[in-house]
């Protein structure tokens, strides 16, 4: 029978020590909890300025497909902007923001849009802050939602959710003011 010497248990308890911490150490990076404080709620009203047509357009489209009478729905089209965010639905209101980023027509039976914009506040206690915009917006809805995935500046990390409401519709501009009932948590 093989002889344990006093080296080999030394070796043995060695390893089964770093077996163990090991082990430990994994376990604790990989369920790392760090505390960032108190998350927030906030929710912010405001409204989208979509000006198609005009000295000035807020809103150009940048693409469409190669046969645009094929769909009465304008699916395919894609459209840039940089619409005003004002306090009130009035043009000439207080502008808290500007939203930018692109829409396209995203569905053949409805006019429906695919949403991905940043709304970048210039005013308040936000200035400086923006919230990520992405959803479908169904905009022949009295109400369409889509998700906040994310922010930078307070709004970092931002979660949460926009209820989009047709304030104006000129059908023969395209040209269009929507009220925001934000819900955001950071």
């Amino acid at each position: 029978m093989p002889r344990i010497t006093n080296h080999v248990v030394k070796l043995m308890i060695f390893t089964i020590l770093v077996i163990v911490n090991t082990t430990w150490v994994s376990a604790q990076t990989w369920a790392k909890t760090t505390k960032y404080g108190k998350k927030h709620t906030t929710t912010l009203q405001f409204y989208f300025h979509d000006t198609v047509t005009g000295k000035v357009p807020t809103a150009v489209q940048v693409a469409q497909p190669t046969n645009p009478s094929q769909y009465k729905t304008g699916f395919g089209k894609i459209t840039m902007v940089d619409d005003p965010l004002t306090f009130g639905p009035d043009p000439n209101s207080k502008l808290v923001g500007r939203a930018q980023g692109l829409y396209g027509q995203a569905c053949q039976d409805e006019v429906s849009l695919i949403m991905a914009l940043s709304y970048s506040f210039v005013d308040g206690p936000y200035k400086g802050s923006s919230l990520s915009i992405m959803g479908r917006n169904q905009v022949m809805h009295a109400e369409r939602e889509m998700s906040i995935v994310g922010g930078t500046g307070l709004f970092r990390m931002a979660r949460g959710y926009a209820l989009a409401h047709t304030y104006m519709f000129d059908i023969k501009k395209s040209n269009a003011i929507v009220g925001y009932n934000v819900t955001v948590i950071h």
